[in-house]
């Protein structure tokens, strides 16, 4: 599932005030991307009614991911702009494929060229990864999840990729999920008075516990916890925890997963793992636009 348009619009519109300025940014709608109001005085340059083509090449083995937020770089500059995609999101691409080719307005496909792919190479890095991590572990039945180590302001483009990758998303935010970590239990006195709050202040919403020892899953199991998070528990421990929790919730290894130790943690038989990497440790693919005769 994409986020929203609006949501899609409002990163756009961020990236592109960052390239373009404070003039384009204040400007009204009208006077987007006009000579006056374009921000981009490198592309004012070239003739205001000149056109251009263009295409979009993969440089390496990836994941496609960002095909919305390319698209709506443009459209902010060009409303008329005509993008041919050749791949779609979660596709595999190969080092030299052609993504999509472009037609519009030179000095917009000028501007906007690198948001545009500032977003395909951020997200397909992202998907990218969430594949590798995806392929260790896909004949078993544990999910990968990625967590809450975004990048600022692309939370939600970020776990689309996630997604894309073939790996699943955690919570989204603090809204949608309680987990009680040991700061929260401190505070609340006890892993069990901890519980019993959330469950009073919103029985709606999930709630998982972080646990860092066999004895903190007893009283995770004991307080009636959905979901318990195992942090760095070592192998060993895995196993014992799975068998002491005997399916009652579901249990997430979490901490130091790594593509070289995420099946063997997977074959402890735990239901999930966490993985920061997945939005963290981004490698951005390498993209470039290159303009046609």
């Amino acid at each position: 599932m994409l986020p929203s348009l609006q949501d899609i619009r409002r990163d756009v519109a961020r990236a592109l005030a960052e390239d373009l300025g404070p003039a384009w940014e204040s400007a009204e709608g009208s006077e987007k991307g006009s000579e006056r109001e374009s921000g981009d005085v490198s592309a004012a340059l070239i003739p205001a009614s000149h056109r251009s083509q263009a295409r979009v090449i993969c440089r390496e083995e990836a994941v496609l991911c960002g095909r919305a937020w390319f698209e709506q770089t443009f459209l902010r500059l060009d409303p008329a702009v005509d993008i041919e995609w050749q791949a779609r999101d979660g596709d595999l691409l190969a080092p030299g494929q052609t993504v999509c080719r472009l037609a519009g307005n030179t000095r917009a496909l000028l501007s906007g060229e690198r948001t545009a792919l500032n977003f395909l190479q951020t997200l397909s890095g992202t998907a990218t990864r969430a594949r590798r991590y995806a392929e260790r572990v896909r004949d078993l039945p544990v999910e990968v999840l990625d967590t809450r180590k975004t990048l600022p302001g692309l939370r939600l483009a970020q776990k689309y990729a996630v997604r894309c990758g073939g790996c699943h998303n955690h919570r989204l935010g603090l809204y949608d999920a309680f987990l009680i970590k040991e700061n929260h239990i401190l505070a609340c006195g006890s892993l069990a008075a901890a519980v019993e709050r959330a469950r009073h202040a919103r029985p709606d919403l999930p709630l998982a516990v972080e646990v860092e020892d066999l004895e903190e899953l007893k009283e995770a199991l004991a307080a009636g916890a959905d979901h318990v998070l195992l942090d760095n528990f070592d192998l060993e421990a895995l196993r014992q925890a799975v068998v002491l929790a005997a399916g009652r919730c579901l249990l997430e290894a979490s901490g130091g997963i790594t593509l070289d130790n995420i099946r063997e943690v997977a074959l402890t038989g735990v239901d999930a793992i966490s993985v920061g990497a997945l939005t963290k440790d981004l490698r951005a693919v390498d993209f470039s636009m290159r303009f046609c005769d």
